[in-house]
This record gives structure tokens, C-alpha cells and sequence, in this order.
């Protein structure tokens, strides 16, 4: 493999503690998602180098970054939408191909065309084509299930609405209720607080809190470094390779923000309030 110094913005160490990635335990059958020395690169140039990681069973994972850190791409990778130039990725065990039934995916809500002719529940009912089969008509079964996915998000009232009348916020909780109604074990959230509004926001951490309390896995790519304390009790730090992953008390700590953003972490407002709270608890 190449020389890291290849990365030319990019961390050049990494700060995983051996405590929190003890040896022998990297890569468990029994990991939600289990991802080994993988590399991703786009045109010859890498956009994430070397990430090794295996998430722990029933936890809220943040996944915090800068800009261009590699997050969503980790998402992508991990699932087969962009090739890996190197590594592997195994979900419970099994490549994803052969265990896909058991993830759910939300996308970031830009990347969605939200002027396709369907209504709310359409797309929710969507998340029961794996257990339907494609071109095999939606039955009343699999309809009721989307109108309670739907309910569970607070628009049970907007399922028949074309989503291209949705307001942000709304649109965010239709996508929710399509991963819901998959009823997946791990669950791949693509920013879904990017942009939405206060109850959509407190909405969604009641879905993650319970998904939890059901036994799930949620991977969750955040920006909000202020919410990071009360959202997530598992944090993945990175910038094109993992700074330091672990329990949030343990890992989200002034000096491995600093490693992750570059030193600039003080340039950015929020990323400052969150090292002063960093700081008090301390």
C-alpha cells in the first residue's frame, strides 16, 4: 500500500486509543458492521485511507467530522455504493450483499428527488420491497405497516400528500419511516438532522432512543458537535481516517477534536462551545 503522506489534508496518525480497540476484539463475527483496513478512493485520490472499525451491538453511533472527511462515503462504502480500492466490510458477519435485508438506509435528504410523482406512504411502503418482491403489488399487510412507520414519526396525517408538498422537515421523517418500516437490525443515517426543525430534531432522538431500546444499531453521520454529548454514547471520530472511536465520555475530549479538524476546531463557533463543555466536565 502506498505511502499515507499521500493524503495531503489528511491526519497523519491516528488516535484510537488501545483502550477503546483492544486487541483481538477488532473484528468480531458478532459486530453490526465490521469494516477491515478498507481505502476508498476517487480518481486516484483517497478519500478514506486505511479505516478499521467494528461498531458495538445496541449503541447510538456518531459519526463527526469536517467537511470532506470521508463520512458519508464510509456509509456508501460499507454498503456497496462506491467501490473500495482496497479491504472489506462485513455486516453481522456476512458481506453486505448477503445480509442486506438486516440495514436499513437513510440517505442525506439532497440526494433525494423529491419531485417524483408518489406520495408520503408510496415511499415508506417502499422499505417493504425486499419482503414484497419488486413489480409484485404493495397488499393492505404491507400498506397498514407504512401508515403505522408514518404514525410513529408524527405524519401519520401526511400520507397521501405527493412529497414534493412536504416541507424539509417533513420529507426527513418520510425517509425515518421508510428505514422503520424496514425493520432492520442496523440502521445507516446519511446527516438526518441536517436542516430540519426543532420537532423534527427531537423527533428523531426519540426514534434513535428507542431504536436502542429495542436492541438496534444506529450509525449516524453528525455535524452538530454541540448535541454530541446527549445523542450518541459511541463516537467515531474522523478525517479520512478514524482519529479515535470509543464511549463518548471517553472519546469525544478536547484533544482528539483538535486531531480531528486540524487544529482549526476554534475557528468554527459550535465546534468551540462544544470544547468549552468538553472542558467544564473535565
Amino acid at each position: 500500500m502506498s505511502n499515507p503522506t499521500a493524503l495531503q489534508n489528511g491526519p497523519r496518525q491516528s488516535a484510537v486509543s488501545p483502550a477503546h480497540h483492544p486487541a483481538g476484539k477488532e473484528h468480531s463475527p458478532d459486530a453490526p458492521l465490521s469494516i477491515h483496513d478498507m481505502t476508498v478512493a476517487y480518481h486516484r485520490k483517497p478519500v478514506l485511507w486505511d479505516v478499521d472499525l467494528d461498531l458495538p451491538e445496541r449503541s447510538l453511533i456518531g459519526v463527526i467530522g469536517p467537511n470532506g472527511a470521508g463520512k458519508s462515503t464510509l456509509i456508501k462504502a460499507a454498503m456497496d455504493l462506491v467501490p473500495k480500492a482496497s479491504g472489506r466490510v462485513r455486516v453481522y458477519g456476512l458481506p453486505y450483499r448477503k445480509n442486506r435485508k438486516r440495514v436499513a438506509y437513510v440517505p442525506q435528504r439532497e440526494s433525494v428527488d423529491w419531485d417524483f410523482p408518489v406520495t408520503a406512504l408510496d415511499v415508506v411502503a417502499m422499505g417493504r420491497y425486499r419482503r414484497i418482491g419488486w413489480c409484485v403489488p404493495v397488499t393492505k399487510k404491507h400498506r397498514e405497516a407504512a401508515r403505522e412507520a408514518l404514525d410513529r414519526v408524527g405524519i401519520a396525517d401526511l400520507a397521501d400528500r405527493q412529497i414534493s408538498q412536504l416541507s424539509g422537515g417533513q420529507q426527513q421523517r418520510t425517509f425515518l419511516a421508510r428505514a422503520l418500516v424496514q425493520d432492520a437490525d442496523l440502521y445507516l443515517m446519511d446527516e438526518p438532522f441536517a436542516a430540519v426543525d426543532a420537532a423534527t430534531e427531537k423527533a428523531i432522538v426519540k426514534i434513535l432512543k428507542d431504536l436502542k431500546a429495542d436492541g438496534k444499531t444506529a450509525l449516524v453521520i453528525h455535524h452538530d458537535l454541540q448535541s454530541v454529548e446527549d445523542y450518541f454514547d459511541y463516537v467515531v471520530l474522523m478525517n479520512m481516517r478514524i482519529i479515535a472511536h470509543g464511549p463518548t465520555s471517553a472519546v469525544f475530549t478536547e484533544d482528539n477534536l483538535r486531531k480531528t479538524y486540524g487544529g482549526k476546531l476554534t475557528l468554527l463557533a459550535d465546534a468551540a462551545e462544544a470544547m468549552r463543555r468538553v472542558q467544564a466536565r473535565s
